[in-house]
């Protein structure tokens, strides 16, 4: 059954609202929400699309439409269906079910501070959290029962106590078992502590240093002291937090991308303790840019699970709906929300921890060796060879305007990048800019060693450039007579943008053309992108070098001494260059030979 997009589009509202994309079997593909539903709608029917868009679009059988109120009525409806559809193009989080809660029970007069992987009941206590990790969870669970002495038993175990555990006799618990504390005296310490989980600790030492003075005053001397020691343990967490990360009350996204892998961190900071971090690895089928992608991810994860709401939402990259995300957290949270991407001071460092643990994800999943089995048979698949590839080999030029022209050369292998076998190539002897010739020299250095039995040789040797680059590779192999080695250019897209690239098998006649999808691709970007940052590296370290360096270092003839003596002689460098042959010759140990050859060295 085909869809009349343009019979559905002529009725549909221009309000804000959400819509569902559904297929034969009316299954949902898609959720989405619109500012304005019939805009939003008919951008999916004209125009050009992506191939994934394309490919969703072409299953659709029938739309189904929402009206609200407001844009931010759609964005929480939006998230809302896609926890209970879950359509396979949205971008889906991990169920909450993994992440840890503490659990204060009002079915108990002594209730405990309870470990929950999980919301299991409901309606019977408070769920506080979730918490990043486990980890977070039971060091604050440890902090309170020191601090006010929350008892840890099972139920079960607190029923039949006849005497204190060694729990009291270590100042753990107050013992509420056996009737050593009252019950409104060990509930105001629960409260305490709930409120301290809630990042309240600083009103709760108000509270308690109030509760200190009056005990004081009606001569309660050692229930002042025992409140004294809890404002004295409570007063150390806090500053061992404000040492440790300031303050501040903040969730922090950030989001990592490279061809065929993205991953996102989301760390948690509550009353200025970092609390832990969590990461996912969304699959993105609909090509989103980073800046909806990431949009997506922060809604979902408020919107469409059960998470405490910070006062600060910081992110690595702009959200294109932050203003209304934020207004949106507000009104669910009932306090003001900033959602930031430009952050200083402590901030900007959680923001460049959170985006270090997204890269060392994303760094992880590409190491994959399960994954990287996947991009070589690919790859196999895609350039017709005989067997699996073993060693896959790029070169890249880079340079500054001509100067410290540097080739690169990494190398990937069925562990992923082999960095002890990447090599730099310092470029000589051409003319500046000269990317073709700078090319055929870093291979002709590679391939000769390869021919003469020095160096392993490569199974496909890729080259980061265009028809021309490619046709000097050709050439270098022919005339060395290097047999056994695929070769394939990269040339970038018009927009320079990944997965637009075009590539070219043995000769610049030959296109490949490999789906943006391809684990082929990506494999080919991924070491692609490696040569270029490698190139980059090596010759930012050459010019660095040679801008800190003299240059009469490389002159023959000229050794410390003399260098000592004509830059004594001129006042500095910029006056040896400006020097005319003969007066240089009244330089002490400068000879006229000597002279010409400094001349035409420093002025060409």
């Amino acid at each position: 059954m085909s869809f009349d997009a343009k019979q559905f589009l002529s009725s549909v509202s221009a309000s804000p609202g959400v819509y569902k994309m559904l297929d034969e079997q009316q299954n949902a593909l898609y959720v989405g929400k619109a500012k304005r539903l019939k805009s939003r709608l008919a951008s999916y029917f004209r125009g050009q699309l992506n191939a994934k868009t394309q490919a969703m679009v072409s299953r659709i059988a029938d739309i189904q439409i929402t009206v609200t109120r407001s844009e931010t009525e759609a964005l929480l409806l939006e998230q809302t269906l896609i926890k209970e559809l879950r359509p396979p193009y949205n971008i889906l989080l991990r169920d909450d079910k993994s992440y840890p809660f503490v659990f204060v029970t009002d079915r108990h007069p002594y209730p405990a501070l309870e470990y929950k992987r999980a919301r299991q009941r409901r309606g019977d206590g408070k769920y506080l959290g979730p918490y990043p990790s486990s980890g977070a969870v039971r060091e604050s669970l440890t902090l309170m029962q020191k601090i006010f002495r929350i008892r840890n038993c099972e139920d079960s175990v607190f029923a039949h106590r006849s005497r204190p555990c060694l729990q009291y006799q270590i100042e753990r618990c107050s013992a509420p078992c056996v009737d050593y504390i009252s019950q409104p005296e060990y509930q105001r310490d629960v409260d305490h502590a709930v409120m301290c989980l809630e990042g309240k600790s600083e009103h709760v030492t108000q509270l308690l240093t109030e509760e200190m003075e009056a005990a004081s005053r009606t001569l309660n001397f050692e229930e002042a002291a025992r409140l004294r020691d809890q404002i004295q343990q409570l007063r150390q967490m806090q500053q061992r937090q404000f040492v440790d990360n300031e303050s501040g009350d903040a969730d922090i996204f950030a989001l990592a991308q490279r061809p065929g892998a993205l991953g996102i961190s989301i760390l948690s900071v509550r009353d200025g303790r970092l609390l832990g971090a969590r990461h996912h690895m969304p699959k993105n089928d609909l090509d989103l840019s980073p800046e909806a992608l990431l949009t997506e991810v922060v809604s979902q994860y408020y919107f469409g699970q059960p998470h405490s709401v910070p006062s600060e939402v910081i992110t690595n990259l702009p959200l294109e709906d932050g203003t209304l995300i934020a207004d949106a957290l507000a009104q669910q949270a009932g306090k003001k929300v900033r959602v930031t991407h430009q952050v200083r001071g402590h901030r900007a460092q959680w923001q460049h921890l959170a985006m270090t643990n997204a890269e060392q994800q994303l760094a992880s999943q590409l190491a994959n060796t399960t994954q990287l089995t996947e991009r070589f048979t690919s790859l196999q698949q895609a350039l017709g060879l005989p067997s699996l590839p073993e060693r896959l080999e790029c070169f890249d030029i880079s340079h500054s305007q001509g100067e410290a022209t540097v080739a690169s050369c990494v190398v990937f292998d069925h562990q992923g990048p082999r960095k002890s076998d990447y090599r730099h190539f310092r470029i000589e002897g051409v003319a500046a800019g000269d990317d073709y010739a700078a090319m055929q020299q870093a291979l002709t250095r590679r391939l000769k060693r390869v021919k003469s039995g020095e160096a392993i040789a490569p199974d496909v040797l890729i080259v980061d450039g265009g028809k021309g680059q490619l046709n000097m590779a050709r050439q270098v192999l022919t005339d060395l007579q290097v047999p056994g080695i695929v070769l394939l250019g990269v040339a970038k897209g018009t927009t320079r943008k990944a997965g637009l690239e075009t590539l070219f098998l043995e000769s610049s006649d030959n296109p490949l053309v490999l789906a943006p999808a391809s684990p082929a691709l990506h494999l080919i970007q991924h070491i692609r992108d490696e040569s270029h940052r490698f190139a980059i590296a090596g010759h930012r370290a050459a010019r660095d070098k040679a801008r800190r360096t003299s240059t009469l270092q490389d002159i023959p003839g000229i050794g410390p001494k003399r260098r000592r003596e004509l830059l004594k002689f001129f006042g500095g460098l910029q006056g040896v260059q400006k020097a005319s042959r003969d007066e240089l010759t009244r330089v002490p140990g400068i000879s006229a030979a000597l002279a010409e050859t400094i001349y035409v060295t420093l002025n060409g």
